[in-house]
């Protein structure tokens, strides 16, 4: 039975975003997200990122980020930590043909956010729970697929889901319409004990412990 991506809503503050991308190899998409391909640390764990020497928040400069890459069910993945890139280069990771599906739990200052790119350009987001409010180059793409999980009704603006549903439950709905149309699964062990290939991606975080790719 495939994992998908519902878990997600239970994410919490464990991670800053994931961002799939099909079109590339997880190096590739470490590479547009701003790390240096050859300067990667060894496999590591969700866990063994928090004894990273990292600032998330530095005034007046970027913080650190940080990203463990891999790939299932044909999407390459990163799970963003600290102050990563995913927001803020989706239409450059999209570039010459790739689908880009971005999650932002948001955990501080809710709603989550997700955003799908494809070919460079931003084709349509929202806030989860807030699905009535969306934007991009095609704000109704995904529509349907909400319709049909009985987030909205058929005239975009209606929620369908019942007044006073819990947040949990709310996510749950447009991520499963979310994972079905695109086809999305991510383990969740990848957010605790199983190793990843882990990049810088913007500040100074002290991976030198973890370098060697062994």
């Amino acid at each position: 039975m495939s994992d998908g991506i519902q878990w997600l809503a239970e994410g919490g503050r464990r991670l800053t975003g994931v961002l799939f991308a099909r079109g590339i190899l997880p190096e590739e998409l470490a590479r547009r997200m701003g790390a240096d391909p050859s300067c990667a640390a060894r496999p590591i764990s969700g866990a063994e990122v928090w004894d990273l020497d990292a600032e998330v928040y530095r005034p007046g400069a970027d913080g650190d980020g940080v990203i463990r890459v891999g790939e299932t069910g044909g999407w390459s993945f990163a799970i963003e930590y600290g102050d990563s890139t995913g927001g803020d280069l989706l239409t450059e990771i999209a570039g010459d043909g790739v689908e880009v599906v971005h999650f932002r739990p948001m955990a501080e200052h809710a709603p989550a956010l997700l955003d799908y790119a494809r070919d460079g350009a931003v084709l349509c987001g929202f806030g989860l729970a807030e699905e009535r409010w969306r934007w991009g180059r095609e704000p109704d793409l995904l529509l349907p697929d909400l319709v049909t999980a009985g987030v909205l009704k058929p005239d975009g603006v209606t929620r369908a889901a019942p007044d006073g549903e819990p947040r949990e439950i709310a996510y749950r709905r447009t991520l499963g319409a979310v994972e079905r149309r695109f086809g999305l699964t991510l383990p969740p062990a990848v957010l605790d004990g199983t190793r990843l290939r882990t990049y810088a991606v913007r500040g100074t975080p002290d991976l030198d412990v973890w370098k060697g790719l062994g």
